[in-house]
């Protein structure tokens, strides 16, 4: 698990997948949140409707595409009647191809529960106990083991979706409820589910969508919501403790740039500072600081920015959630067609796009933890906040771990989705790769949870040492459950485990928890 997930503890409520779309909730509850899942009734009858079309055509004389022919580069040949159920088991079979290391929990979880959607429309032709085999697996807590690489997104995350057709199957390997990886055969009848043998259709439905990247852009987009906030309290505590003024984010002052992410983090912001006895000691006519560096200065609109990208994305992901894909489909008037609707791209750009705005936002963190180091531009405090500046180092290695990662994040900014690789003998020639975007976006957030963190420890150090002024009472309260695992200012300790349980505050919630606890419902 990395540091930008949160475990939380088993849901009660199920969550009922018909033939309308899963919230982005839904599929965070079943993926991390372990909720189990029903199917509505009128997500059968739609399963059972489609599935008597594809019956229909099984004996045409007329090649239909996945359902008596080969796939692919391979879609010319007409497959006889008596060796169908092989092709779908063959499909399934050599598409398993991953290698590397194993896929998290969460994101087999959120892949499948997207899966079992696209089958419950009723728009891709399989069979009704197909689709409650895979509501089976999920409320066993059956997770296939699906690995890292395989995926170019197009057409759609057919090797991540393959492992997990082929675990229906009764082969491979699966993580039981205990997180034990053993034999799928052994797994699924512990757990009195039978095998699916596969019939016409089922193979390719089971494979052809994109639901590997859009579930992870949804537990991201959930990550990064926290960890905006978490970025408006470092950087109010940051102004704060390096006596920068509040004054900049006045709603006045925001309102002349009508951004509604900049309003939303300049307000944060106003009322994370509001009763500051510091920001008050340095206010009036005897102030002689002008303006205060970008990093300070500007936090609403990086922020800001960050956020309005979110909500682009969020809005990309709520269109895939109300997605049917699968190639070929069943229309609602009964007719079977191809369509290019697996390709990942819409979902591709934002996961790039949202990986160049978590590196922004640590780029903008690691600027603020910086300016505490310096006694040139820290306003009085000691060299890297060191109690012996010379005999201790203070934070300077720490931000020395910022900007490492900073410097990763750079790198994983770079977009995936301008890559393409031709595959499958030129027939798949264009390629989204959008799964490798959202594998580099889960490790991006990872490290903004750590650049943040450390910004939050040197924050709430520098505020110590503030004394005899006292901080906020929205920021103080940061500071005192920063207290509850780290000590305060002294001589130099081990440091990494101290990096490593503000880590956990952030990516648990406490941080914003302890200043919501003062300010109420941050935005």
């Amino acid at each position: 698990m990395t540091a930008s997930t949160t475990t939380s503890t088993t849901a009660t409520v199920p969550i009922s997948v018909g033939t309308g779309p899963l919230s982005a909730s839904d599929v965070v509850a079943v993926a991390r949140d372990g909720a189990a899942v029903v199917l509505a009734p009128g997500a059968e009858r739609a399963v059972a409707a489609s599935r008597r079309v594809v019956e229909a055509l099984a004996d045409d004389v007329v090649a239909h595409y996945g359902v008596s022919t080969g796939f692919g580069a391979l879609a010319t040949r007409h497959i006889p009647a008596e060796r169908r159920a092989q092709l779908q088991r063959s499909l399934v079979r050599s598409h398993a191809a991953g290698s590397g290391p194993e896929v998290e929990r969460e994101v087999v979880r959120a892949l499948m529960v997207l899966r079992l959607a696209t089958l419950a429309t009723g728009r891709t032709g399989v069979r009704p106990e197909t689709v409650r085999t895979y509501a089976a697996m999920l409320n066993a807590g059956i997770t296939p083991v699906v690995s890292e690489y395989g995926s170019l997104g197009c057409s759609g995350d057919l090797a991540p979706l393959a492992h997990c057709a082929l675990a229906a199957t009764g082969e491979g390997d699966v993580r039981d409820a205990g997180g034990r990886r053993r034999p799928a055969a052994e797994v699924l009848a512990a757990a009195g589910i039978a095998p699916l043998v596969l019939a016409e259709k089922e193979g390719l439905a089971l494979i052809n969508g994109t639901d590997g990247m859009l579930g992870m852009l949804v537990l991201a987009l959930c990550d990064l919501r926290r960890l905006l906030r978490v970025a408006d309290v470092t950087a109010a505590m940051s102004v704060e403790a390096l006596l920068g003024t509040d004054a900049v984010f006045a709603a006045d002052l925001q309102a002349l740039r009508p951004h509604p992410g900049q309003a939303d983090s300049a307000a944060n912001l106003r009322a994370l500072l509001a009763g500051s006895p510091i920001v008050a000691s340095h206010r009036g006519p005897g102030c002689t600081r002008v303006q205060d560096a970008y990093s300070l200065r500007c936090s609403p609109q990086v922020h800001g920015a960050a956020r309005d990208t979110l909500a682009h994305a969020a809005a990309v992901a709520d269109r895939e959630l109300a997605s049917a894909i699968d190639n070929p489909v069943v229309t609602a008037d009964g007719r079977v067609e191809s369509n290019g609707n697996f390709h990942g791209a819409p979902v591709a750009y934002v996961l790039d796009f949202l990986a160049v705005a978590v590196a922004d936002l640590a780029s903008i963190a690691e600027r603020r933890t910086d300016r505490f180091l310096d006694v040139a531009r820290n306003s009085g405090l000691p060299a890297f906040l060191a109690d012996d500046p010379g005999v201790d180092s203070g934070h300077m290695i720490a931000q020395y771990t910022q900007a490492a990662i900073v410097s990763e994040l750079k790198r994983l900014a770079v977009p995936a989705s301008v890559d393409s690789i031709p595959s499958s003998a030129m027939q798949e020639d264009h390629v989204s790769m959008g799964w490798s975007a959202a594998r580099k976006l889960r490790r991006a957030l990872d490290g903004l949870t750590r650049v943040l963190a450390i910004e939050l420890l040197t924050a709430a150090r520098a505020l110590d040492l503030r004394a005899p002024l006292t901080p906020a009472p929205a920021t103080a309260a940061v500071v005192a459950a920063v207290r509850e695992h780290v000590a305060g200012p002294g001589t130099d300790r081990f440091l990494a485990p101290e990096i490593d349980a503000v880590v956990a505050l952030v990516a648990g919630g406490g941080a914003v928890a302890a200043a919501e606890s003062v300010t109420g419902p941050l935005a």
